[in-house]
């Protein structure tokens, strides 16, 4: 079979994945990603939590008109940006250059 009909069926991808290579960027994301997201998970619904059901905590003042639920809930956009930088800082160090080899190991048994 020719590399363009392979390219076009498919297969030359199919292989791509069962390398020890693909399974190990895989498990390197996942490692990164699960934890990640379920930590956010529990703090958002912590902050939605408290808010529900503990509402003389989240209004009470810190500061001025500030509050423990103002707080949080900026907190919550911190925390975004935080886990945006740590991804971002990850994927260029750990997950990129693996992801960049398997791509040119793909293009070249496509040729």
């Amino acid at each position: 079979m020719s590399s363009e009909a392979r390219t076009h069926s498919g297969e030359i991808y199919l292989e791509l994945q069962k390398t020890p290579e693909f399974g190990d960027l895989r498990r390197r994301h996942r490692n990164f990603v699960f934890p990640m997201t379920g930590l956010f998970l529990a703090w958002y619904f912590l902050y939605v939590l408290l808010a529900a059901y503990a509402s003389d905590f989240m209004s009470h003042k810190v500061f001025g008109n500030i509050n423990v639920g103002l707080l949080f809930g900026l907190g919550q956009f911190v925390s975004t940006f935080l886990i945006t930088i740590l991804y971002v800082r990850w994927a260029g160090r750990e997950f990129d250059p693996r992801a960049a080899a398997l791509h040119d190991r793909l293009e070249e048994a496509a040729q």
